[in-house]
């Protein structure tokens, strides 16, 4: 290789040498001031142990609102079916109430046809088939009629119309019955009309009053 062109290397590699830049003229590229101070926000509102606690929190109170929303759907449905079936169940209670009196009139007419008319009688025959069934049909939708007679009085199914001082049986005790009542299901149709007895005062007692 000649001296010229060895010299003429030499001048090319100290003229790219001579190009690079310093490390005074390279500069680092730096944030803005409004990049900095967003970084900075964000890292003091991350803060991981509070998220946590935060997010923890919130997870109980939707559970919590899950869980009553839950309860007060299951007690609608419930309140819901228990009335339907209270619907249903006495959905005939005025027709029966009103049938009663039919009951109460077919009676009347045996116990005043039993004083002029013997049992084998054809009409007295018919009236009783005619309650019979009727009380068959009333008996077949739960209607039953309310033990009265010798009962305590119950102010719950007994309405006392009157009182009757008896020797032979205790005070507030069911004597007589004026009109049957009657129960559908477990409710009451119509309260039984009776006579309760009472204490029989001494001839003394009833003169000092």
């Amino acid at each position: 290789m000649s001296e010229k062109v060895q010299t003429e290397i030499e001048e090319s590699e100290n003229q790219d040498q001579s190009e690079e830049p310093t490390k005074a003229d390279i500069q680092t590229p730096q944030p803005s001031p409004d990049e900095d101070a967003e970084t900075q926000t964000v890292d003091e509102d991350q803060d991981p142990a509070s998220q946590l606690q935060a997010a923890r929190q919130q997870a109980q109170e939707n559970y919590d609102r899950l869980l009553r929303a839950s309860a007060e759907f299951d007690n609608y449905k419930k309140r819901t079916a228990r009335e339907m079936q209270d619907v249903i169940k006495y959905a005939n209670e005025k027709i029966f109430k009103e049938l009663l009196t039919v009951v109460d009139n077919l009676e009347r007419a045996i116990e005043a046809a039993g004083v002029d008319r013997k049992d084998e009688d054809p009409l007295v025959k018919g009236i009783h088939l005619t309650l019979g069934e009727i009380l068959k049909i009333l008996e077949r939708h739960k209607v039953k009629p309310v033990k009265a007679l010798g009962e305590p009085f119950d102010p719950a199914y007994h309405q006392a119309m009157m009182q009757e001082e008896v020797a032979d049986q205790p005070p507030n005790t069911v004597v007589r019955e004026m009109q049957k009542g009657y129960v559908i299901h477990d409710r009451l149709l119509r309260p039984a009309m009776v006579v309760v007895s009472k204490a029989k005062q001494d001839k003394a007692e009833s003169q000092v009053d």
